[in-house]
């Protein structure tokens, strides 16, 4: 029960004095801030909640603002007067002992002077719009910040904005319009500014400007007030009754209907005082409006300002006063950073010693992963030299192919050629180790290049610790970075003839011992049946005695060859002539090794030997001619360049993929050792070395008292920004200050509007009491 009683009461809209009460508050509080910002340009640092006036030219915005302040006080004319945005601070103070008023104005141009004829009110606002705009019907965007004092006045600010005007005159440019326009919702369009839109009753309210760019900036509605001014001379039939009551234009804090002094009241003068009476009568006796009459008028648009700002304050201070703090915050950060001038030798040295111990140890973090600052969107530090090692260096070497730039007859030349004048028995070594030290040799530019994107890297890292304080003394940082430049070139060097000593060692001894070689013999027989697999014999038709009809082409080379001797000199100096049954049965009987190449047929050439004693060399018998043709035989003459012939046997076939295997497998057990060897070498030599001994180095070349004046030398642009930004500490400082004289009580009133309608249609504000103080008596309480 008590817990539901103490809701219900939170619930409650707050009574007249305690809006009344806090409306003393918060207000103020937003002036202050107002005033405190408005040191910082025309940009201000956070958007205050304020109201803004919006209307088109002669639409009675001055009329409405002067029925606020119940004074004339602004600049009045046939053409456009509000030529500067104009703020407009209302301030309730107490009446003087004596009863009387004491009611004054003050520039913030002009801090301290108080201007009590309001004549020169209106005067210093016309110069001061002169001074910015022009004489000539110039606009500016620059504000004019006025705060008027008065007992007369409820706690209110508002921005008086220029006219929308449709035609240039003076020295206005043609694209006046669009500039005022621009202007204007550079200030409504912000969502803690109310919108105070003021349209006349005697022209086409449903094609307001007001109304159409409040439309644009606040298309719920939920923070425009409308106002209806002129009444009063509408075209005899019509009223704005429904307008009103929000049938037309719908609006969340629906409108207010007031009658503005003519043009003859004011020549006449006839004061504002009087206006309000005349407005109470005019609401009263109308039929059309006699029922509205509680919801129209100067002093209920006062009061319904009053509160919906004050609403609008107190829902929008929390956030603001974080806002305040965050960038407070920042401010001191970005303070500490220019930090203090140093004259003194003594704080000089005691400066770059920090200095230089900070990078060191910053440079040492981003290496090792330890930054404060560690990013979340892309790989920095440390992790950068992790993935050139891994997936850049590592990964390139694991997809090169030992054998890509070595074509089958490459590898067949370097065997024959290492056969010399003989054929080898075996697969020869040399053509081996010399393929083998030549894709060796290829790994030395991958691993110098890696060392080189470390370089790069450390360079990089170089540049971005302690950007802040480095940026302070440009001479100290182009002589740190000279330092850390000239030292990771010296520690480039050891690194790379480190990679070239690895390299050179793998190349000087082709270890064939390795437990991971793959080795001679189970290459040949892997070889082996990788050939023979690849040429298995298709089936074809036999002859009856079950010798093939068709011999391959390869065996009948070897059956010619074999029928023929060695030349001597060029020549056959003996005819021999062996069966076919023979031929087929040296061939036959050929090395039971399998590799008849790396044997070089040997069992041919004996064959041919031993028959050779046992022939008779005899002339057969031929014709004259035949023997004549026979009697010389010219061969070719070498070319050049000799290369191998275009079709080779099975047997060297077997021994060029014997070759590629072996260089495959040692080529791997090389690869390995330099994707290990390489990044320990670029780690110890350039990395890690640069990470244990930069501190000392920094000192032993920057840490020279001859040095710290030079060193510690400012740009002009550092001490302006140091200026700049103690100044906006300052000014935040004294926000926060501000901010902490807020009252306790504020807790307690709600937040935002209650827009409960009552019987007249208009929505009803929160604190905001029903009746009309034209039946309170008098009205001098409040003007």
């Amino acid at each position: 029960m008590a817990e539901d009683l103490l809701n219900s009461t939170a619930q409650q809209p707050p009574t007249p004095s305690a809006a009344a009460s806090l409306g003393h508050s918060v207000i103020p509080i937003v002036n202050k801030l107002q005033d405190i910002f408005a040191h910082l340009g025309k940009n201000p640092m956070f958007d205050l909640p304020q109201v803004a006036v919006v209307g088109s030219q002669s639409s009675g915005k001055s009329s409405v603002l002067e029925a606020l302040v119940g004074r004339d006080f602004l600049p009045r004319g046939s053409d456009i007067c509000t030529r500067r945005p104009l703020v407009l601070q209302l301030v309730q103070n107490k009446r003087k002992a004596d009863g009387s008023e004491d009611e004054y104005g003050e520039f913030l141009h002009h801090p301290g002077m108080k201007y009590r004829n309001f004549d020169e009110i209106r005067q210093e606002i016309h110069n001061e719009t002169d001074r910015e705009a022009g004489a000539n019907k110039g606009v500016s965007d620059k504000q004019i910040r006025l705060k008027i004092f008065s007992p007369n006045v409820l706690d209110i600010t508002l921005v008086d904005l220029p006219g929308i005007t449709k035609v240039p005159v003076g020295d206005q440019p043609s694209d006046i319009e669009a500039r005022i326009r621009t202007m204007i919702m550079s200030y409504i369009k912000v969502k803690s500014c109310l919108i105070l839109a003021v349209t006349p009753a005697n022209s086409d309210l449903a094609n307001s400007d007001a109304l159409q760019m409040a439309g644009n900036a606040d298309p719920t509605g939920d923070r425009t007030i409308g106002v209806i001014t002129k009444l009063d001379i509408m075209d005899r039939g019509t009223d704005a009754r429904n307008f009103l009551l929000g049938k037309v234009i719908p609006l969340k804090l629906g409108y207010v209907g007031v009658v503005n002094r003519s043009q003859e009241d004011i020549m006449l003068k006839r004061s504002i005082k009087d206006a309000l009476v005349a407005e109470e009568q005019f609401f009263r006796c109308r039929p059309v409006y006699s029922d509205l009459a509680d919801r129209c008028g100067v002093p209920q648009l006062a009061k319904k300002l009053n509160q919906i700002l004050v609403q609008h304050i107190k829902a929008v201070l929390p956030g603001l006063k974080a806002q305040i703090s965050a960038q407070l915050v920042s401010a001191a950060k970005e303070h500490a950073s220019y930090g203090e001038i140093v004259e003194s030798k003594a704080s000089q040295g005691t400066v770059i010693l920090n200095i230089l111990s900070k990078y060191s140890e910053a440079f040492s973090s981003m290496i090792e992963g330890k930054n404060e600052e560690m990013s979340t969107s892309e790989l920095s530090g440390g992790a950068r030299i992790h993935h050139i090692f891994q997936s850049i260096f590592v990964k390139t070497l694991e997809e090169v192919d030992p054998c890509e730039n070595l074509s089958d007859d490459d590898i067949r030349t370097a065997i024959q050629n290492a056969s010399g004048p003989k054929s080898a028995l075996f697969v020869p070594e040399v053509p081996f180790e010399v393929l083998v030290r030549r894709q060796i040799a290829r790994l030395s530019d991958p691993s110098i290049q890696c060392a080189r994107f470390i370089y790069d890297e450390l360079i990089k890292m170089s540049h971005r610790c302690l950007p802040s304080e480095r940026q302070r003394f440009p001479i100290l940082r182009k002589r740190m970075d000279e330092v850390i430049g000239n030292f990771l070139r010296e520690g480039l060097q050891p690194a790379e003839a480190m990679i070239g000593h690895i390299i050179e060692m793998e190349m000087d001894y082709i270890n064939t011992s390795h437990l991971n070689f793959l080795g001679g013999s189970k290459a040949v027989e892997m070889a082996s049946q990788h050939v023979r697999s690849s040429r298995a014999p298709t089936s074809l038709p036999k002859h009856k005695d079950g010798v093939d009809d068709k011999v391959n082409g390869s065996e009948r080379g070897v059956k010619s060859r074999a029928l023929l001797p060695r030349l001597a000199n060029g020549v056959i100096s003996e005819q021999v002539i062996r069966p076919a049954a023979d031929v087929e049965k040296g061939a036959g009987t050929n090395s039971s090794w399998g590799i008849p190449s790396i044997f070089g047929a040997s069992d041919s050439r004996s064959s041919t030997k031993e028959h050779a004693p046992n022939m008779s060399f005899h002339e057969p018998d031929a014709s004259p001619g035949i023997e004549h043709g026979l009697s010389m035989i010219h061969l070719r003459e070498p070319p050049m360049i000799l290369r191998p012939s275009d079709s080779h046997s099975e047997n060297e076939a077997i021994e060029i993929m014997v070759m590629k295997l072996l260089l495959k497998s040692y080529y791997d057990i090389v690869r390995k050792n330099v994707e290990d060897l390489v990044p320990k070498a670029i780690m110890h030599f350039l990395v890690n070395h640069t990470k244990r001994e930069l501190h000392n180095v920094f000192i032993k070349k920057l840490y020279r008292e001859n040095l710290f004046e030079e060193m510690l030398q400012e740009p002009d642009e550092m001490a302006t920004k140091r200026k700049q930004i103690r100044e906006k500490l300052r000014i935040l400082v004294q926000a926060i200050r501000v901010l902490d004289e807020l009252p306790l009580e504020t807790d307690t009133v709600e937040k935002g509007y209650s827009l409960a309608t009552d019987a007249t249609g208009l929505p009803k504000i929160s604190g905001l009491p029903t009746s009309s103080i034209y039946f309170s008596g008098s009205i001098s309480g409040l003007y």
